[in-house]
């Protein structure tokens, strides 16, 4: 899971939190009860990521905690991952939008940037390292 499907994971599960507000329908608003719903049914591989939230829940806000703990400890692995990838047979634009992609909405500009620049040819670099206050496009 990404950083950015996990923060997809957490809005659905409030949408359906939303959802359950209804007059009908049960309320989950409950910190410990919202808490508890996430520590189950995330698949073991991500509970594995913020087993120390799940073990050892703060007295209050654990439904944040385990939320943003798991959002953020993706968002580092990803992180890592990207600078992985490779230009290949892409254009730059395409190996662009694919950082992009892999980085997520709130990904680091300039941590892309920095990527694809490296992967460009040595005289390419030179042009796009003399435009200081560019965007990444």
């Amino acid at each position: 899971m990404s950083q950015e499907k996990a923060a997809l994971w957490f809005a659905q599960l409030e949408v359906v939190s939303l959802q359950l507000r209804e007059p009908k329908l049960s309320k989950i608003t409950s910190d410990t009860t919202k808490f508890y719903f996430v520590a189950t049914q995330l698949e073991t591989k991500y509970a594995i990521q913020v087993k120390d939230v799940i073990t050892n829940p703060p007295a209050t806000d654990k439904y944040e905690r385990i939320k943003n703990e798991l959002i953020n400890r993706l968002s580092a692995s990803q992180e890592k991952r990207i600078q992985h990838e490779e230009l290949g047979h892409r254009k730059p634009s395409q190996f662009l939008r694919h950082l992009q992609n892999l980085a997520g909405p709130s990904g680091a500009t300039d941590s892309v940037k920095s990527i694809l620049t490296s992967r460009l040819p040595q005289n390419i670099q030179t042009v796009i390292a003399s435009q200081i206050d560019e965007t990444v496009s």
